[in-house]
């Protein structure tokens, strides 16, 4: 998403009919996409991790039963659908498949706590204006489109830079999505981030003070995470930082371009913008 705020009707550029933003409804081909991604991402993770993982039975019990434990919790939580339950509990065994000794699992689901916390925040102002997540939670695209870059940094071992990349694409998930949740669910001044006029909340490429302190805030949770789970040493965390703060300027400019024209989704917006967050990191390594 987009990080957005509320604005009164005195603020609203009165052009703003013009501004289309589609309601985000969970679409099955979408996600049936974004399962079988899902599945090749577990695939190739097994491929690769899965002839070590069979040789310890205590670590093959840990990365089966949490990632089940997480996704059912997510599921009794309504933070994900049935469908993004899966795709999360993919994510989670990749996770672990990838750090023994869980700290990217525990990062992962640092991530999903504070997610779901800012999606709680105002809820019903966000329904009232019809930017709220669906009540069944993100579905297997909205995972995949948040979580597909980290699995797909972590699902080969041995990959130098994985777990910058995927610490950054993380950062970047937690920046986008708590900048728009707080922004959504608080009155204040909101502007497109290419005019700089000001929009209704939850308008594809909409900023606002609010959300996007917020949206900073977001980052620099992932990478102080990272900082002192030890998965990244010296300059990791600002270049973590920095990258989530990035992706997730970099989805206001396709919010307010090419999603708003239609060119593109919420969904791909997402995940272009962890692939960006993932690049610059990559970058600055």
């Amino acid at each position: 998403m987009t990080p957005s705020a509320g604005a009164d009707s005195t603020q609203i550029n009165p052009d703003w009919r013009e501004l289309p933003n589609p309601a985000r409804k969970p679409s099955a081909a979408a996600d049936a996409i974004a399962l079988v991604c899902a599945a090749g991402l577990l695939l190739t993770a097994l491929w690769f991790g899965g002839p070590e993982l069979l040789h310890s039975g205590k670590r093959l019990t840990i990365a089966l039963a949490l990632p089940l434990a997480f996704a059912a919790a997510a599921r009794l939580a309504r933070g994900v659908s049935t469908s993004g339950a899966f795709a999360g509990a993919v994510i989670a065994f990749i996770s672990i498949l990838a750090s023994p000794d869980l700290r990217m699992f525990w990062t992962l689901l640092i991530l999903f706590a504070i997610t779901l916390a800012a999606t709680r925040v105002g809820r019903s102002r966000k329904q009232t204006l019809k930017v709220a997540e669906a009540e069944s939670g993100r579905s297997a695209s909205q995972v995949m489109a948040n979580l597909g870059v980290m699995g797909l940094a972590l699902a080969i071992p041995g990959f130098k830079a994985a777990y910058l990349l995927a610490l950054a694409a993380l950062a970047e998930a937690a920046a986008d999505t708590i900048s728009s949740e707080i922004g959504t669910a608080n009155v204040v001044r909101t502007v497109l981030i290419t005019t700089w006029k000001a929009v209704p909340p939850g308008t594809n490429g909409g900023i606002s003070l609010s959300g996007t302190a917020a949206g900073v805030l977001g980052a620099a949770i992932i990478a102080s995470c990272a900082a002192i789970f030890g998965l990244t040493h010296g300059p990791g965390e600002i270049v973590i930082a920095c990258a989530g703060i990035f992706g997730m300027l970099v989805d206001s400019l396709m919010g307010a371009t090419l999603e708003r024209r239609g060119y593109l989704n919420n969904d791909l917006v997402n995940l272009l913008s962890t692939a960006a967050a993932a690049g610059l990191a990559w970058m600055l390594k």
